[in-house]
């Protein structure tokens, strides 16, 4: 099962299998076919739908549509961010721009950037232990780092601020 969050206001729950679509925990009666590239024709529950793809942010989750002739932006969360929601890991994903935080209390070991390195998505950042374990911290996305607000031999708390991008 998967939640859409339309223009961060309605959501909706769906479950697709190979006989039906439930939405928001019931059946709905549900086709599609492709007129172009990226350009879809749906029918939910006998309403037609024209549905332009406009684009996808595949590290935020999210959609930017075209839904008869209006523009709609949908999150998705699956059952993995449902997961880390409920491990209070979210926090961490929704501030990946702009702050490196700590996702659990630990031990920083060594710091793989300098201020002011530029940095691309999954470079290592730094290495946090943490239950006897190294983590290596990586970059969410593309950016530079502005602040390195820790020092190694150092501890952190779970959601303490590590790194300062821009």
């Amino acid at each position: 099962m998967i939640t859409l969050k339309v223009n961060n206001d309605s959501v909706f729950a769906v479950d697709f299998n190979k006989e039906e679509v439930k939405l928001n925990g019931k059946a709905v009666v549900s086709d599609w076919v492709t007129i172009a590239p990226n350009k879809y024709h749906v029918i939910l529950n006998h309403q037609s739908y024209t549905l332009e793809l406009l684009g996808k942010d595949e590290t935020g989750k999210q959609l930017t549509l075209m839904v008869n002739g209006q523009k709609q932006v949908v999150a998705i969360e699956d059952q993995y961010d449902a997961l880390l929601k409920q491990l209070g890991m979210d926090k961490m994903v929704a501030n990946k721009v702009n702050e490196v935080k700590a996702p659990m209390p630990g031990l920083v070991l060594r710091i793989l950037v300098e201020e002011g390195q530029s940095v691309k998505k999954g470079d290592g950042l730094l290495v946090l232990e943490a239950m006897k374990m190294e983590n290596v911290i990586k970059a969410t996305g593309e950016g530079v780092v502005k602040k390195i607000a820790v020092a190694t031999k150092v501890a952190v708390d779970k959601n303490q601020v590590m790194l300062v991008m821009e």
